[in-house]
């Protein structure tokens, strides 16, 4: 393969440096120059004057494990100038398995009903995963939630000694089949049974095999602050880095600060504690968390026998989760439901006055209803605020992160709606940097390349720099942005003109070349 010069483009390097202009060689994966304007020497070039240059963004809170294999293309990601997705973040992921009916709670997308998965190792799954050959490239972690499923099936209590050593060894072949760290999700049904001197256990085998710790925390309403000190708890008792996700409590722009100081604090006395944020306005997760995972065993028939049980609603009702934590069904508002679609768009609140019933039996109602795809029903949490949000971003540790799923308009994936899936990078650069001029270009481009990289370990990732792998996006930066909205959620983002992977060209000219270049990258 002969070089080929990005000529003339304004490069903003991932460090945080400022913009300069500079020929950028790309030769094989690797970047081989970074060259004054007009002094690379190579038989192909692509003309970027005016055009900015930029490391491929780095979503570090992803949740395409499923649909990376259902669609390889990642083209929500790639539209946006994303190059590598870390995925298996809030205890969700596709490995370990032992009953692919039981793992279900915990994979986000449209899990096919019978013989899918192949695999039931973590080193099964990322074999699986380089087998479909995606898009971007991928880092793996292993989640809480499948380790419970595995050991405990759909039991919430705190585990045994025994199945406690079962979670430890499960999670020791993923580290050692290559994942780069664990996650936890400790505010879902699969692992709010968790307790701290379980995840302390876990976390220090994470930390022997030089892993990292994402967790979404236990409580992110009335006890956020808590629930965040625990994390950091587990980082000071274990030594495991942590990474805490989308940081921002369902609280105030003031919970907001309060939590930020405590990541202060933490480093102050030497922990190393980071933390992402993802770019929506509100929460969004599947209304089937409403429920605890025994009312979610058997048939659909089962299902909906358990929904329409006065007794066993009075059970579901009392079943702490992370929706009815909100209080207010006001700000709860349902998403993509598929047998009673006129709610959709509606709050729970406005759908049970509708229904003349209370909100949460107007949620049993649409659970009833969708119970042949239970997991296809959403719901929106409105509990953020654009202030919040940004406070967040400028704080200098802060990654952005997608908290969402890999999509395409078209093909299998076309009908699923994952908000923040096309918009999350396009919206934060054009809102913050291009509008609210709240981060300086450089700034937000170090947010999405250099820190997460860093933080990751990548040390030849999300820098423009010689030697560095060539994950470059081309970027027309007048016209960058969102189009999907909240209504129209599935829209691709604009603005990326040339997008290259590991050296190949995965967009040209703002269009998809078929070339799918990622790799599955293995901690050794």
């Amino acid at each position: 393969m002969s070089a080929l010069t990005l000529a003339g483009a304004t490069v903003v390097d991932g460090t945080g440096a400022p913009a300069v202009t500079a020929d950028v060689v790309i030769n094989g994966d690797r970047i081989e120059a970074v060259a004054p304007l007009g002094t690379a020497q190579t038989e192909k070039v692509i003309d970027c004057a005016g055009l900015l240059l930029t490391p491929g963004f780095i979503d570090i809170h992803s949740h395409s494990d499923l649909t990376l294999l259902l669609d390889p293309r990642a083209a929500s990601s790639v539209h946006q100038g994303v190059t590598l997705e870390v995925i298996g973040n809030c205890g969700h992921g596709c490995a370990p398995l032992r009953d692919p009916d039981v793992a279900r709670a915990a994979i986000y997308g449209p899990i096919p009903k019978r013989g899918f998965f192949g695999w039931s190792t973590m080193g099964g799954y990322l074999e699986q995963l380089e087998q479909v050959r995606p898009a971007v490239n991928v880092v793996v972690l292993v989640p809480n939630g499948q380790l419970r499923l595995a050991t405990l099936g759909r039991e919430q209590r705190p585990a045994s000694s025994d199945e406690l050593r079962d979670m430890k060894r499960l999670l020791e072949e993923g580290l050692e089949a290559g994942a780069w760290g664990f996650s936890s999700g400790l505010e879902y049904a699969t692992e709010n049974a968790s307790t701290e001197q379980e995840i302390d256990l876990l976390c220090t085998t994470v930390h022997r095999y030089g892993g990292f710790y994402a967790t979404h925390t236990r409580n992110r309403d009335s006890r956020a602050l808590a629930a965040i000190d625990e994390a950091i708890g587990t980082a000071r008792r274990t030594g495991v880095p942590l990474q805490i996700s989308h940081i921002t409590p369902r609280l105030d722009t003031e919970g907001t600060l309060i939590a930020l100081e405590r990541v202060d604090h933490a480093r102050a006395d030497g922990l190393e504690v980071n933390f992402d944020m993802h770019t929506r306005m509100f929460g969004f997760t599947h209304l089937k968390n409403l429920l605890p995972l025994w009312a979610l065993k058997g048939t659909s028939d089962e299902i909906s026998a358990r929904l329409r049980d006065v007794a066993m609603l009075e059970r579901i009702h009392q079943h702490p989760n992370l929706i009815t934590g909100v209080g207010d069904w006001n700000k709860v508002v349902l998403v993509d439901s598929v047998a009673l679609p006129k709610f959709n768009g509606l709050s729970f609140k406005e759908i049970g006055r509708r229904l003349d019933r209370s909100a949460f039996d107007a949620a049993m109602h649409i659970l009833i209803a969708d119970v042949e795809q239970i997991e296809r029903p959403m719901v929106l949490l409105l509990t953020y605020s654009e202030e919040m949000l940004r406070r967040t971003y400028e704080h200098p540790l802060c990654i952005v992160g997608s908290d969402a799923t890999a999509l395409a308009p078209d093909g299998v994936l076309a009908q699923e709606k994952f908000h923040g899936a096309y918009t999350w990078a396009s919206w934060f650069l054009r809102r913050m940097v291009r509008e609210l001029r709240a981060l300086t270009l450089s700034d937000a481009v170090y947010r999405l390349t250099g820190l997460p990289a860093r933080t990751l370990g990548l040390t030849d990732r999300g820098r423009i720099a010689v030697g560095y792998r060539a994950d470059i996006a081309v970027i027309n930066w007048a016209d960058y942005g969102d189009t999907g909205t909240v209504a129209q959620p599935s829209q691709l983002a604009r603005g990326v003109r040339h997008l290259f992977v590991n050296g190949v060209a995965t967009l040209r000219d703002g269009a998809e070349t078929g070339a799918r270049a990622g790799l599955v990258l293995r901690r050794s």
